[in-house]
């Protein structure tokens, strides 16, 4: 293929069913030293192949993909240690000469690399501790209060119902001893990057086709049969892991005996809201250049990568 491009490695974002797994496999086909990085919440779970579309063990063995496959599906998998694989997979590619492309959609792994997001750990005990808080008659508000005096920067930002958001940010503040809200500059602040952040937009219509489309697909491809198999392993599912799109609804049907129809029509409709909240969550990245989806997406793409640099941030579609 002759020498590989040189420029910043390059993140492909975009709501899932949106084709960037294709258009970076055929772009990783078409160049020479690009090495493909998954960023997938779901991905990283063994066996958990047909749901999440990983790349086929073919395609592995023709363009390199990382951080498929990083644990058994038993785990809880932390953005901290994605985070932590992610540098180290990026540090392998960048030593042997290569360029990364990173693809996928979950939005949070992504900004943990790209801007190395300082991460607090986790404090099971006291997060179990505040979850027992939380759920007794006005536990919401008393967690409020607590954070308020506590970190009140912190609080501030969440809304006192915000029972998730309260139960992280009070584990974070009294696990470690340091405010929650000491932790960098957080999600709302977007710095420069050494990443050309790129983006597929969303339209409603054609999205919700494509999900309904790639969903039947998975179907015929043994999803059901995929996620019976998990069901029935000795270890089971971890709880982040029943909760990855499409495995949760047939697991319902699956243990639960919900009709395959219902399980289907839920996982369809919740893969569709999951897909606006990735789009609400890309477009308020500035440094995102948009590729246009009345054009060819994948010369785009091509063209991005060869003029190896940020051309600066295109206007958000509507």
């Amino acid at each position: 293929m002759g020498v590989e491009a040189a420029g910043p490695p390059v993140a492909l974002v975009g709501p899932t069913a949106s084709g960037k797994s294709a258009l970076a496999l055929a772009l990783a086909r078409s160049r020479a030293g690009v090495e493909l990085v998954s960023v997938d919440s779901m991905g990283v779970y063994r066996g958990m192949d047909i749901g999440t579309a990983k790349a086929s063990p073919a395609e592995r063995a023709e363009v390199p993909v990382h951080l498929l496959d990083l644990a058994d599906p038993a785990e809880e998998f932390t953005v901290v240690r994605f985070q932590a694989e992610a540098r180290a997979a990026l540090a392998g590619i960048e030593a042997r000469g290569h360029r990364a492309l990173l693809v996928g959609g979950t939005g949070l792994y992504l900004r943990a690399v790209v801007d190395d997001l300082e991460l607090p750990g986790r404090w099971p005990e006291v997060a179990a501790a505040l979850e027992v808080e939380a759920g007794a008659p006005g536990g919401l508000a008393a967690l409020h209060d607590r954070l308020a005096r506590l970190d009140p920067v912190a609080a501030g930002r969440i809304e006192p119902g915000n029972r998730r958001r309260l139960v992280r940010a009070l584990e974070v503040t009294v696990g470690s001893g340091r405010p929650f809200s000491s932790y960098g500059p957080g999600l709302t602040a977007y710095p420069p990057s050494r990443f050309l952040l790129l983006g597929i937009p969303y339209d409603r219509a054609l999205h919700d086709e494509a999900v309904s489309a790639r969903f039947r697909s998975l179907l015929e491809a043994g999803l059901v049969e995929e996620v019976r198999a998990l069901a029935g392993r000795p270890g089971g599912l971890s709880r982040t892991a029943r909760q990855a799109l499409g495995y949760r609804e047939l697991l319902a049907h699956v243990e639960e005996g919900v009709p395959l129809e219902e399980a289907v029509e839920e996982a369809v409709r919740r893969t569709r809201a999951f897909a606006r909240r990735q789009w609400a969550w890309f477009r308020r990245d500035p440094r995102i250049r948009w590729l246009d989806p009345a054009g060819d997406l994948g010369a785009q793409l091509a063209l991005a990568w060869d003029a190896g640099g940020p051309a600066g941030p295109s206007p958000v579609p509507d």
